[in-house]
């Protein structure tokens, strides 16, 4: 098993919780990359959260359905989470010291620090590779040679990270969206009309980091730069990250014309994230251009914003819907490398993975999830072909195939319609689970 990032490690928890031997490579710290900071598994290069945790939510559905299998990466996100109104927001440094332990102490895993310059002869073993976004040269030039054709990209930003202590909290309130969560998850960076227009006017004049002549700016669009999204128009940024809907100031009790959020980053609270903030800028400009919200003149910056390039396969064209590379039924691509987006999803197609394993080292022929599942949306985005350019997604209710019962009319009403939808899908990864995974007794998570 090739990488130790969301996919590989949740890969191989479930073949080690079945009692089944994983050699498992992760080239840091040998070999780092231009975004990741440490050598632990499963670290948290971009934002800290995982997303939405309610079950009305697409990711939300798909989190009961890994935890109904049995997930590690989610059982370490519940044990490191902070307060983040109704989404699964982690302390990273906390998640990826847990997630990477966990790991060390499992007798059937060989931890290999290398890095894996090509595709490895299968032979008689069973090949995964979950190399990620930052997949490294080497290999990549070697999957490329493989695959016959070049690979897709875009490119993916980080947001800012500030020091509590730095910030002049007399000029933020604390307050969730529509009081979700705990009421009060958040640090809010109130702006008049004209802060605001200001803010947009530097943000879009200051100097960002150029591409490089043989690259394009391609985004996905779920995590666009700030300064994408501000040249659409003066009114974008406040009908996206900086959104004052929900959010009235206790101190005026009147909504201001556009809102900054900040979420806690860690434990401690010491940190903090900028949340939608990620951007291009130069570190200069970050720190000149952010410094103009209120409350933020001062702020100490522990991480800058930053751009990278993910790149990722022609799922289609190379998987079927258990993963497989068609040329090559023995090797299993997972993770981002798939052309699915997020930290959650990328863990969901380790899981697949590591439960299709599961099933061809007991014997049997491996069962692939219903598309009326969240986790089965997945497999099928990566596998089915299309008339459109293949591009990266999240997981959403648009990609899970809605059951038509006979003799039952369509819900119209959205939310009940959803409802129903989750409903179906947990019921049906739970018998996908009795019927795929009966043996041997699993071992406790």
């Amino acid at each position: 098993m090739i990488g130790g990032g969301f996919a590989g490690v949740e890969c191989a928890h479930q073949l080690l919780r079945r009692g089944h031997r994983v050699r498992l490579v992760e080239m840091r710290p040998v070999r780092s990359t231009d975004a990741h900071a440490t050598d632990r598994l499963a670290e948290m290069v971009c934002s800290n959260s995982f997303r939405s945790d309610n079950p009305a939510n697409a990711v939300g559905l798909l989190k009961r359905e890994m935890e109904s299998i049995g997930s590690l990466i989610l059982e370490e996100a519940r044990r490191a989470a902070v307060p983040a109104g109704d989404a699964l927001a982690v302390d990273r440094a906390v998640f990826a010291e847990a997630v990477t332990r966990r790991l060390a102490r499992e007798p059937l895993l060989e931890l290999v620090r290398a890095e894996v310059e090509s595709v490895p002869e299968t032979g008689e073993d069973w090949v995964v590779i979950a190399t990620g976004p930052l997949t490294s040269p080497a290999l990549e030039k070697a999957l490329l040679a493989a695959l016959g054709e070049k690979y897709l990209y875009f490119y993916d930003a980080m947001a800012p990270i500030v020091e509590f202590a730095s910030l002049d909290r007399e000029k933020l309130y604390a307050l969730s969206r529509w009081g979700k969560g705990g009421g009060d998850d958040y640090l809010n960076v109130p702006l008049s009309r004209p802060e605001y227009e200001s803010f947009v006017k530097e943000l879009l004049a200051g100097e960002k980091v150029a591409f490089h002549d043989f690259e394009k700016a391609v985004y996905f669009e779920g995590c666009l730069p700030l300064e994408a999204m501000a040249e659409r128009g003066i009114e974008t940024l406040r009908h996206g990250p900086m959104k004052p809907f929900g959010l009235p100031d206790p101190r005026t009790g009147k909504e201001p014309y556009a809102v900054v959020q900040l979420r806690q980053d860690d434990l401690a609270r010491e940190h903090f994230n900028l949340v939608g903030f990620q951007t291009k800028l130069r570190v200069g400009e970050q720190k000149r251009v952010f410094r103009m919200l209120p409350g933020l003149e001062r702020a100490e910056f522990v991480r800058y914003g930053m751009l990278h390039r993910n790149t990722y396969i022609n799922g289609p064209a190379h998987l079927d819907a258990l993963f497989r590379w068609k040329k090559n039924p023995r090797v299993f691509f997972a993770g981002q490398l798939t052309g699915v987006e997020g930290y959650l999803e990328s863990a969901a197609t380790g899981l697949m993975v590591g439960t299709s394993l599961a099933q061809l080292l007991e014997g049997r022929e491996p069962k692939a999830l219903p598309f009326s599942t969240a986790l089965g949306s997945l497999a099928k985005h990566v596998s089915f072909p299309r008339e459109q350019e293949y591009t990266p997604m999240n997981v959403t209710f648009g990609l899970i195939e809605d059951e038509v019962v006979p003799g039952v009319p369509p819900i119209k009403d959205r939310a009940k319609r959803r409802e129903e939808i989750g409903r179906r899908a947990l019921a049906a990864v739970l018998r996908w689970r009795e019927e795929a995974l009966p043996a041997p007794a699993l071992r406790p998570s």
